[in-house]
């Protein structure tokens, strides 16, 4: 195959035509020609430096269906979720559903799981797994070691996971919003290289003068791209871009070729821009992804200008996987893999008993996944404690899907539903059911949509309900990626409809949960304090 192209040579920083010849998979040369014209430009496919594929509500194959179009070749993929669904099983099988396309996942094994003690989960991955996952060749790094008080602290535990990564030559990921000075310093010096969870510029300068890579994180719910691009200006070598959660109908629009343009249309340089989107992944992990030199692999794209970056054409070992929007992958066949054993719930399991009318509320902020604890007050009526409409203070639940208990219930701000409810199982880390809604029975009707279907993200209104089942894992769905993109959109539009003013209120839903990121969320056990590490009561002293 002969390709006549601009060559972007990102390592010698110019811009030429060339001739390139592939053969057998691998570039076999790369000539300069005298063409001219409008040809495309030529370089190195796009590379997603953090990401949970399951949060895309897509099994890996589907994944990489979308992902191909926007030129992406390659990913850095954390199955936490679903490991903290089906452990050890949850990630050989998004290890197999990867391997059935021509696209590049690399996995790492989760560092986390359960994420924390104070939530119940479905799996557990110990440190012989951590010891059987990396010894295999499919395993490229540790991920994210979301538990920096147990690195910064020397947990036996901790150290132990660690250490065996280190004894297989395997990059560790971080995860350590917030974090600087001495507690920064202690815990880079443990091991983590990485981190994708600074959301200022301060933070992440900060480590990258302790030697941190950082992606700049732009997903569906957690967006850090105006705070830290500037970075980019004189740490290019430092720099990667990442997505780190990305629902499905953002995918099918953009993926990290969003990043780069929005990165070049800020005057950064284009050469820096594309190092930090293809080659710095490549070279911090180790990856066997091509860098566009002769005898790389033959990934890369063609894109019709270094601006926009509208992909014409995605290449993965020589092989054409996309073109001009349309994915050439075919659907694949994949089995299901689940683990969810509650039984439908009642309203009255949703109610609070109340002791005062001033709460401890989640602040739920749009584009970040820190929730502030606020004082707010709720209605009275008859002793129970319900939603504030008017100041738009709703309730929140979370519900244990991996055995019959009592549902966790507290107060959230800022979904602004008028009427009805949302629920999800897609409720990171450990994936029980998380709804916000008006009142108890619409948070019941909405909740028990997800048990009936093992798995869902749901909505219920006045005078609709609507569920898109996620039956892998009760997160991810195995039917084709782009009618999943278009379900989603619906019931993304009703809740919408229904009041939200959020940008991605499922999204932002699915880390309500999330205890390893401050300040208050809520577990299936209670309420919880991400500063103190510990549960905290709804009501106030009196």
């Amino acid at each position: 195959m002969i390709i006549i192209a601009r060559y972007v040579d990102i390592h010698q920083r110019r811009i030429y035509p060339v001739e390139l010849e592939v053969l057998k998979g691998e570039i076999a040369s790369i000539q300069p020609t005298f063409a001219r014209g409008d040809i495309p430009y030529l370089m190195p496919g796009f590379i997603d430096a953090h990401v949970h594929v399951e949060s895309s509500m897509l099994v890996p194959s589907e994944f990489a269906r979308l992902a191909v179009t926007h030129g992406t070749v390659a990913t850095i993929s954390d199955p936490h979720e679903i490991a903290n669904v089906c452990g050890m099983a949850g990630v050989e099988y998004m290890i197999e559903s990867g391997k059935q396309v021509p696209f590049k996942f690399y996995f790492g094994a989760p560092s986390c799981v359960p994420a924390t003690p104070f939530e119940t989960a479905g799996g557990e991955i110990d440190a012989s797994d951590i010891e059987t996952l990396m010894s295999r060749p499919e395993i490229h790094y540790l991920a994210e070691m979301m538990n920096w008080p147990g690195t910064v602290n020397q947990d036996h535990l901790v150290m132990e996971k660690i250490r065996i990564s280190q004894k297989y030559g395997k990059p560790i990921d971080g995860h350590a919003p917030g974090l600087k000075g001495e507690l920064a310093e202690k815990y880079v010096k443990a091991g983590p290289s990485t981190d994708h969870e600074c959301f200022t510029y301060e933070e992440a300068l900060g480590k990258i003068k302790l030697g941190m890579k950082i992606s700049i994180r732009e997903g569906s719910a957690a967006k850090n791209f105006e705070a830290l691009i500037d970075l980019i200006d004189d740490y290019p070598e430092m720099i990667m871009f990442c997505s780190d959660d990305k629902h499905p109908d953002n995918l099918a629009i953009s993926h990290i070729n969003e990043l780069a343009a929005r990165a070049v249309s800020k005057g950064k340089d284009v050469f820096d821009v594309l190092r930090a989107a293809c080659i710095n992944p490549i070279q911090h992990y180790s990856l066997n992804v091509g860098q566009l030199r002769a005898r790389d692999p033959a990934d890369f794209i063609l894109v019709k200008d270094l601006e926009k970056f509208e992909v014409l054409a995605t290449y993965i070992q020589g092989q054409k996987v996309a073109e001009n929007g349309k994915t050439l992958i075919p659907s694949i066949k994949n089995e299901l893999i689940n683990n969810f054993h509650t039984s439908l719930k009642k309203p009255k399991d949703f109610q609070i008993p109340a002791s005062g009318n001033k709460v401890r509320v989640i602040e739920a902020l749009d584009g970040q996944l820190i929730t502030p604890e606020i004082s707010g007050e709720i209605i009275l009526r008859e002793g129970l404690a319900e939603s504030n409409l008017e100041k738009d203070i709703l309730k929140i639940t979370v519900v244990n899907r991996y055995e019959d208990a009592p549902p966790a219930v507290a107060f959230i701000k800022n979904f602004g539903l008028k009427a009805g409810a949302i629920a999800s199982s897609v409720g990171h880390d450990s994936h029980n059911i998380i709804a916000v809604g008006v009142d108890d029975e619409s948070i019941c009707k909405a909740v028990n949509l997800i048990i009936e279907a093992k798995g869902g993200v749901s909505a219920v209104s006045e005078d609709h309900e609507e569920i898109l089942p996620l039956p892998v894992g009760g997160i991810m769905s195995a039917t084709d990626g782009f009618e999943v993109a278009a379900a989603y959109t619906r019931i993304d539009r009703l809740a919408k409809e229904m009041g939200s003013t959020l940008n991605s209120p499922f999204m932002t839903l699915s880390f309500m949960a999330l205890l390893v990121i401050p300040d208050l969320k809520l577990s299936d056990k209670g309420l919880f304090n991400g500063q103190k590490f510990a549960f905290c009561d709804l009501f106030f002293d009196l």
